[in-house]
This record gives C-alpha cells, structure tokens and sequence, in this order.
C-alpha cells in the first residue's frame, strides 16, 4: 500500500492535532467529521481541509479512507471504532479505548479477527527519553524495579466555571480524572519497565462539587470569558483528584497521583522508578531532560542527544541534540510507528505502538480503581 489516507473524526482540541501530525509525515487526511458539519466547517477551513463529512457513518463508509482516527468524546469510541472495523477501516483512537471493559474486549477481538491495524493514543510512549527510560529499564540498568511513583497534575478545572464533557459521565464515563489522565501514567509506566499492576488500592475525592456550565458548547482548552447569566450550576459526579496505591505482579509497589485542579500545573507527568541498581526520573515539562540515580557515584542527567541514545530510543528522535521535542512531535512518532506498519503489510511482527490490547488493559485497571475508591480496600485487576 503506498498512499495511506487518513480521516478524523472530532474537531476539538486533540482532532487538529492528529492532523497536525499526519501532515508532517505526508498522510493525506481526506477529510472530517465533527457533531455537526456547521461546527466542522471552521476547523476544516482552518486546517484547510477540503471535505467534512455530513456525519461519522460517511467518514467510515467513504471508500477513500484507509485510517480512521476517533478524537470524539469518550461514549463515541466504541460504536466508531466498531463500525470502523466493520467497514475494514485501520483505526487509531483516542484513550480511553471504551467506557468499560465490555466493549473494550469487543474492539480488541473484532479488530484481531478482521485483520486491521488497531492503536491507541497513548503518545507520551513517544517522547525520546521515555523510549530510552524503556531501553535502560530492558537492558538491566535497574535492576530489579522496586518502586513506582509520581503524579499527573494538570490546572485547566481549576476554576468552578472551568467546563468541558468530561466533565459529564454520560459522555466521559463514571471516570474522569483517572480515566483521562491516569490511564496515560500507568501505560506509561508499565510501557517503560514492562510490569503489569496486579491490584490497586485508590482514593478519590471531588473538590468541586458543583461547577458552573455554559449554556452554550465550547472548546477544551478554550479560555472563553463567559458573563455570570451564561452558565447554569450543575452537580459533579467525578473525580477532581485520585491518589492510587499500585501492587505490580514481580512484587513491586507505586503510587499515582492524578489531577486536573493544581495550580499552576499546566500539562505535568512525573515518574519516578527506583531499583535496585538505579533509578530514573523524568516529566513532561522538561521532556527532553532524563535523571538518572546512582547510589555510588554522581547523580547524571541525560539531554536529549540522538548520539547519546539506546538505539531503540534514537528511532523516535527526529532532531539533533540540543534541539527540544515536545508534545507534537510524540504525535507524529506514534503515527510514523502506526503507519510504518500498516505499510509492511506483517501483522505477525509485533507492533511497536499501544494497540487495543494496551487500551483493554487501561479499562480494566480503571475498573479495579473505581471499585476500590468505592468500597475502600485493596481490588485485584481482573483480566
């Protein structure tokens, strides 16, 4: 297959940076799809893409589209995805894969049975010191992994008139904070030292009880000045915070704290591994900086520098040393991955990007730590 073409559907904040990525790696996106077509329009015309779809049946059915990428609201996954791999459609959607492990299992088996290519977006695999992080971790550098700890904090709901659908389960699921940041931490992590968690102890609290929503839609991320007669008061149901003891399987313990109401915290993933012959720490507001620990000898800090990296790592970086990749460019590296792939045309090779399989496990966990929160004790993860 030699032209790939692509199409999204989802015009809010993460749609255009799917687009903004295919882009850069030559990917024609044919077109997209929005809630409606009024709403798509101006994204399109923005994005300078020529077609938007009257609805996300016609992006699927349309015969000129390989890939299909879901950046929709939560609840959307699953049926999109699924008529997707009906119509014999690759598909790349957004996390959470599904809003419970049902469907999540569904995906995963129909999209193994037909043959398509399936991935997740769980990007932040893509940064280069988290690839070296993973490369480190395989080789030994650790040793034996004893501890697993850090945060994902971000400030965008800091505010009682901060509004966005995940903020309504009926759209996002009973999970928010957890389910829309957390599941980026934990595979992450387990990406990075190859561990699953066996179970979880979590507790969760919701600070803002009772928010202020606009009237009218707006965008995530959007900083819109609304007048006090704009919004009505709407009683919140998920979580602001979660702080989640881990028990991974080799014995190894970690804590996660997740969310969306810290000052100051724009975009802020943090771990840390400790074993017994190193650690290493890194976070997404310094991602080109990798800590390194030693016990005997001088702490180091690795820059990112292809020259200076595993070879797994030096295959995700596009620039040289001293010029910073950020948040965009994990876009385009997951995709390049992805589409690298699709353009094999091997599915026995295993894929080098999360797939389904990777999105049905962040379900389950995100099940075990919702059933933990609510009845206060240790939850075994059940696959």
């Amino acid at each position: 297959m030699d032209m790939i073409r692509a199409a999204v559907i989802g015009t809010g904040f993460i749609g255009p940076a799917h687009v903004e990525a295919l882009r850069r790696l030559g990917i024609e996106v044919v077109g997209i799809a929005g809630s409606r077509p009024e709403r798509a329009r101006p994204k399109a015309e923005a994005l300078n893409i020529r077609k938007v779809y009257d609805h996300w049946q016609e992006l699927v059915a349309d015969p000129a589209v390989d890939v299909v990428h879901i950046t929709t609201p939560n609840y959307l996954h699953y049926p999109m995805a699924k008529a997707a791999i009906a119509a014999g459609k690759h598909v790349v959607c957004e996390k959470p894969l599904a809003v419970n492990s049902q469907e999540s299992a569904e995906l995963l088996q129909l999209a193994q049975q037909a043959g398509v290519v399936h991935a997740v977006n769980y990007n932040i695999r893509f940064y280069p010191l988290c690839q070296e992080a993973r490369a480190r971790a395989a080789r030994g550098d650790l040793g034996e992994v004893y501890i697993i700890r850090g945060s994902y904090l971000q400030d965008w709901l800091f505010y009682d008139t901060d509004w966005n659908w995940r903020l309504e389960p009926e759209l996002g699921g009973s999970l928010r904070t957890v389910g829309d940041i957390g599941t980026h931490w934990l595979d992450l992590t387990s990406f990075i030292t190859g561990l699953r968690v066996r179970a979880v102890f979590a507790d969760f609290s919701t600070f803002i009880p009772v928010r202020k929503k606009p009237a009218k839609p707006i965008d995530t991320f959007a900083g819109k000045e609304l007048k006090p007669e704009d919004y009505v008061e709407q009683a919140i149901h998920t979580e602001d915070y979660a702080t989640v003891l881990l028990a991974y399987e080799n014995g190894a313990r970690g804590v996660m704290t997740v969310s969306q109401i810290c000052a100051g915290r724009k975009n802020r993933l943090a771990f840390e591994i400790d074993g017994s012959k190193a650690s290493l720490a890194w976070n997404s507001e310094r991602p080109n900086e990798l800590w390194i620990g030693h016990r005997g000898r001088p702490n180091e800090v690795l820059l990112k520098d292809p020259t200076l990296l595993t070879p797994q790592a030096r295959d995700f970086a596009g620039y040289p040393g001293g010029h910073s990749e950020g948040f965009p460019d994990t876009f385009k590296q997951l995709y390049r991955a992805v589409y690298g792939y699709i353009r094999t045309g091997d599915r026995t090779a295993p894929p080098n990007f999360p797939t389904f399989a990777d999105g049905h496990e962040e379900v389950l966990l995100c099940e075990a730590i919702e059933r933990s929160a609510r009845e206060g004790r240790w939850v075994e993860v059940e696959r």
